[in-house]
């Protein structure tokens, strides 16, 4: 008497593992999509402490990075450029989110403070569902 599997159960193994691979890929990659985005509003933290502390000192905003007091060119892995204008923050990434797409972190003056908008209402070009969820409403 043989033991062991038939071809049909080895086949319906390899199906199965198929359709969970099809359905895994997708999420995958969106979730790495994600942590770029984050990596790009990482970059844009430093910008952020920097616009903040020019308006706190000059009452206005700085007009470029260089008067904010930054690097003229911010760039990571998945970012191609963190530019500071007129205040706001403009993060653009590269292929590894989606070509040319931006995040742009608008400020907002309040008391004693600034808070900051992400959401696509404030000029944001990527897919919303890589935003960090607070840049979602």
């Amino acid at each position: 008497m043989q033991k062991g599997f038939t071809l049909i159960e080895l086949m319906i193994v390899v199906a199965i593992i198929g359709i969970l691979a099809a359905i895994a890929i997708p999420a995958y990659q969106d979730y790495t999509k994600r942590s770029h985005v984050s990596e790009g509003m990482t970059l844009a933290g430093g910008a952020k402490a920097a616009v903040t502390e020019y308006a706190s000192s000059q009452g206005s905003y700085p007009t470029d990075n260089e008067t904010a007091g930054l690097a003229t060119s911010i760039t990571g892995n998945a970012v191609t450029g963190v530019v500071v204008d007129a205040g706001k923050i403009t993060v653009t990434f590269n292929d590894k989110v989606e070509s040319g797409k931006t995040v742009v972190l608008s400020p907002i003056s309040s008391a004693g403070g600034i808070k900051w908008s992400c959401n696509p209402a404030a000029g944001s070009t990527v897919n919303p569902k890589y935003l960090p969820s607070n840049c979602r409403s």
